[in-house]
């Protein structure tokens, strides 16, 4: 009690206290964090700043949305709105230095390509057009509609100007009649020659060796192919937290007490509840005792566990399987009822014509031409089953063409109903014609397969509170003797495996086999993360992964690591080159081969365009010097591909001259079509941009 009293009487002096280290708390958090530089920006591109706060809306937007129907982390949304805004800052510069400037009836091109416009009731004519009109008068009815739909307008208007940009592109690609001559030379144009090889095989790897001291200064060389962001690698342990074997017999057991019955005292007095096998209705049974739901489905026998499909799919009606693992559950099944034809298989060939549903057509037809060609097929495959797959492949509008049309197991409903209808009442092995909304279908019926229903209880084996509490201790145990301790010593001592380190960019999110773990890779990348230093995550349904901070790659040329893979085996045949070379002596192609062992060959008639040498390979460098040199003389060791030449010209076949050069001219302008997808690139790495994102993400 005296002390007690000791307390109240100084608590206004105990919370001056708290009070005073509450504050000192914020004023360093402030000199720490608050009156660094951080940035309100979350990046810059050439100068302009990207505000955070709009930055961030269009992420939250993005992530509550999603793309494609797919859901996005914060971090892919980020990522993505980076690299939109990044471009759209690099391509708009363009357009300023361009005067590329749009109108209103660009703009409403590009709104009127899309569908939810374009094609929307709301917005369309008495003749089914869009209607300008309407779509304004709409936005001035709805000003809050209006106010949404800014950010839209704008995009639409970079689109506008970057097919206005484009399209200059394109036009400046142009390509000469010239060129399609020069085209035609390098194809056509023949040079036969004599040459020795020593291919670079014939050399041991083990003769020569590569240091990464050789492989830094090939990079150095080619500094612009291996240029590399900053990179982080984490090494790390993970101690799941999963059931132990008492976990799991305890839940077999709890499981098992259900097949019995069991009595409890409710509302004073002794309750009996009955067994799975008695339940008088076991959907309740099933909400009452079950982590899943209760499932009606018929399913076929492939669709069962396969380690017990065989005794589920024989269960009598009434009986019970189990206790048996399925996944992470133990589970019991009654059977419920059984199904005959309950699933089938079918192939199909799709004859569509135009104004069905159906996208991309392989061809254009009327109706009464697809009806006359799909009547045509159906003879063909009556009068021969065998070739329906071939008929299929060649004919079909369906992307099942690819599989002979073969459309795999469906149950009833799942196809539009006069297809539905034919393969349902239908047996196997009947073939005929169905008209649909995509088209005329010719079907052949393959398979049926039974289908039974079950009632399966699933209680999920989880770990248990005692097992949680172990897997907690002896992460944070091991998270304390690793710090600043060999980590891969302590994982061994401890009979913990050390996973191979994670190399991840500032903006990753995803760890390994722990999946995405943004936290961790944000804590690698923070100031007070040195290499070396250990920390602990706790991940939901997962466990504890201790990560340690292993290295540091700045940016600039990729490490040794990742270039070795590319850069070693060009090294070697250097090396090996050399030593080749060294022995490459003689006045004639025969002393040449003699000294190397090996014979003279010929390469008839090669081109520039077609530099393949027989057995070898392609050898654009050898061709090269082989129409380049003069006649009947003996060139130089020459590094190809796949070996050392020396290679003696025999003749040159000039092509004749043609009036007109127009389909190699065609060839060039499809290949300068794709300059437009290289603008973007290009830009990127001429730009100086800067990223914070990692300050807010």
């Amino acid at each position: 009690m005296a002390v007690l009293q000791k307390i109240r009487k100084r608590s206004g002096l105990l919370l001056l206290a708290i009070g005073f280290a509450l504050l000192a708390f914020v004023v360093q958090d402030l000199f720490t964090k608050g009156f660094k530089s951080q940035s309100h920006d979350v990046g810059s591109i050439n100068g302009k700043d990207i505000a955070f706060e709009d930055f961030r809306i269009k992420v939250a937007n993005l992530e509550k949305n999603g793309q494609n129907g797919q859901q996005v982390s914060q971090t892919q949304a980020a990522n993505q709105v980076w690299d939109q805004d990044v471009a759209i800052a690099l391509i708009s510069d363009q357009f300023e230095k361009a005067g590329i400037r749009t109108s209103e009836k660009n703009i409403v091109e590009i709104f009127k390509k899309d569908p939810n416009i374009g094609q929307n009731p709301m917005f369309l004519n008495e003749l089914g057009k869009f209607d300008l009109a309407k779509f304004k008068e709409y936005f001035k009815s709805n000003p809050e509609q209006a106010t949404a739909f800014q950010d839209r307008e704008k995009d639409a208007e970079v689109n506008s100007k970057y097919q206005i940009y484009s399209t200059i592109i394109k036009a400046g690609m142009y390509v000469t009649k010239a060129d399609g001559k020069f085209k035609y030379e390098l194809e056509s144009n023949k040079v036969n020659f004599d040459y020795v090889s020593v291919l670079y095989s014939t050399v041991k790897d083990s003769d020569v060796k590569v240091t990464d001291a050789d492989i830094v200064d090939y990079m150095k060389k080619n500094e612009k192919k291996f240029k590399s962001e900053e990179t982080r690698e984490i090494e790390y342990v993970l101690i799941e937290d999963k059931p132990s074997v008492s976990d799991e017999q305890e839940m077999k057991a709890k499981i098992n007490a259900l097949l019995t019955g069991s009595i409890i005292f409710k509302d004073g007095k002794n309750d009996t509840l009955p067994s799975f096998k008695n339940a008088t209705n076991v959907v309740d049974f099933i909400a009452e005792n079950s982590d899943k739901p209760y499932d009606s489905t018929y399913v076929s026998k492939q669709e069962l566990p396969a380690e017990h499909a065989d005794k589920l799919f024989a269960l009598p009606a009434g009986e019970i399987y189990g206790p048996y693992i399925n996944g992470n559950y133990y589970c019991l099944s009654k059977a419920m009822g059984r199904k005959a034809g309950a699933k089938a298989k079918a192939s199909h060939i799709l004859i569509s014509w135009e104004g069905t549903k159906l996208p991309n057509k392989k061809e254009k037809r009327t109706k009464e031409e697809a009806k006359a060609k799909a009547e045509m097929l159906l003879a063909q495959v009556q009068a021969n089953p065998g070739n329906f797959m071939m008929l299929a492949l060649t004919n079909s509008d369906d992307s099942s063409a690819q599989q002979g049309g073969d459309l795999g197991y469906f149950a009833p409903g799942q196809m539009v109903k006069p297809f539905n209808d034919f393969v349902f009442n239908n047996p196997v092995g009947k073939v005929g014609l169905v008209e649909t909304e995509f088209g005329y279908h010719i079907i052949n019926v393959t398979d049926k397969q039974d289908a039974i229903r079950l009632a399966t209880v699933a209680q999920k084996i989880e770990p248990s509170e005692a097992t949680t509490n172990d897997s907690y201790t002896k992460a944070t145990k091991f998270e304390m003797d690793a710090n600043g301790k060999d980590f891969a010593a302590v994982a061994k001592a401890a009979k913990l495996t050390v996973n191979p380190a994670v190399k991840a960019k500032a903006m990753d999110e995803a760890f390994g086999s722990a999946g995405n773990q943004r936290q961790i890779i944000k804590w690698a990348y923070t100031k007070d993360t040195n290499i070396g230093d250990v920390k602990r995550f706790e991940i939901v349904n997962v466990g504890n992964i201790i990560a340690r901070l292993k290295k540091v790659n700045e940016k600039g040329l990729m490490t040794v690591e990742d270039a070795k893979p590319m850069v070693e085996t060009i090294i070697k045949n250097q090396k090996k080159a050399e030593k080749i070379i060294a022995k490459m002596k003689g006045t004639s192609l025969e002393a040449i081969a003699k000294a190397n062992a090996t014979t003279v060959q010929n390469a008839p008639a090669a081109s520039v365009d077609n530099a393949v040498l027989a057995n070898v390979g392609i050898e654009a460098k050898v061709v090269g010097v082989a129409f380049g040199s003069a006649a009947n003389k003996v060139s130089a060791p020459i590094e190809g591909n796949s070996g050392v030449y020396v290679i003696k010209t025999k003749s040159l076949a000039n092509a004749p001259k043609l009036p007109k050069y127009d389909d190699f001219v065609n060839k060039l302008k499809a290949n300068s079509a794709q300059a437009a997808g290289r603008i973007f690139p290009a830009l990127k790495n001429d730009a100086k941009i800067e990223d914070n994102r990692l300050e807010f993400y």
